[in-house]
Formats: C-alpha cells, sequence, structure tokens
C-alpha cells in the first residue's frame, strides 16, 4: 500500500513539473494581435550582469527574447538594432534577425526580440543554446554569454508549442 501510494506521489509530482514548464502565457498587443509567450529563464547571471531568455510566438513566427540586465537607457535602448549570434549544442552559429526593442512594467524591463528563421527552428528544438553575443549599444561594443543555467529552455519551450499546436 505504501509502495502504491509513493509511486502515485512520484507520478504527480512529474506530471505537475511537465505541465508548469508548458505553461503558456499570451498578451494582447496594441494592434489586436495574440502573442504566446513563456516566463523567461535566466540563462546567465554574475553580479554585474544577467541574461534572461523566452520563446514568444504569434503562431506564424518564432522569437527568442532576451532580457538583459543591466540595459541602456530607452533612448540609447531604442537603437539596438544588430542581429542576435547565437551558438547551439550542434556547434553551429545561428544568427537571429532584430525585430524590436522593447521597455515594459514602467522601463523597469527592457526586451529583445529576435526572429528565429524557419530554416533553424528545427535545430533550437533540438539542441540547447550554449552561448550568445549581442551587439548592447551605449553599454559596451559586444556582450558575450556563456550560458551556465537553464541551456535547454529553448528546446523545451519550442516543444510545449509544437505539442500545443498538434491538440
Amino acid at each position: 500500500m505504501k509502495i502504491n501510494f509513493l509511486v502515485f506521489f512520484l507520478c504527480l509530482i512529474c506530471n505537475s513539473k511537465v505541465i508548469a514548464q508548458c505553461e503558456i502565457k499570451n498578451m494582447v498587443q496594441a494592434d489586436g494581435s495574440m502573442l504566446y509567450y513563456f516566463e523567461p529563464a535566466v540563462f546567465y547571471t554574475t553580479k554585474s550582469k544577467s541574461l534572461k531568455i523566452n520563446i514568444v510566438t504569434d503562431k506564424e513566427h518564432y522569437f527568442v527574447a532576451l532580457q538583459p540586465t543591466p540595459f541602456p537607457e530607452k533612448k540609447t535602448g531604442k537603437k539596438i538594432k544588430d542581429d542576435l549570434i547565437i551558438h547551439l549544442a550542434d556547434n553551429k552559429t545561428y544568427k537571429l534577425t532584430h525585430y524590436d526593442t522593447a521597455y515594459r512594467r514602467n522601463d523597469s524591463i527592457m526586451q529583445v526580440l529576435y526572429l528565429i528563421d524557419n530554416k533553424d527552428i528545427e535545430a533550437f528544438s533540438h539542441y540547447e543554446a550554449v552561448s550568445a553575443e549581442i551587439n548592447m549599444q551605449g553599454t559596451e561594443f559586444v556582450r558575450s554569454y556563456n550560458f551556465k543555467l537553464h541551456k535547454n529552455a529553448i528546446v523545451e519551450q519550442l516543444r510545449c508549442f509544437f505539442k500545443k499546436d498538434e491538440n
């Protein structure tokens, strides 16, 4: 009886973790379109800088959303237009096109969206992120991050979106 309860309890914990990982949120844009996203995961953190990443989609395009800290003031940050260079565990380098730079929550968070090319979606849904380089105008020339935390978050989030689309 105790073993059955233990097995049931462990299954419940495992299933709730999987469900929590696939908690897709949404928000309506000013133009009335809907965006779907996950809470950002911390990919890199030190005393001086950090980087949170998540996937955002409009169901047609997929974006990598970056939230770097520290970030430049709004006037300078809006000048960030360069593409993102990201390295995946398949030992290849991918260039994501800059899509938008926005400030959220009374300008306390800066988010930069980069478009994942359709031909690269397969790689992003199978290989964890290893590192990235971002041209952060107004702070330093290029900011590099060697990811230490949640390197597979992009893979997991894309799989959740694809699984949801299948249902």
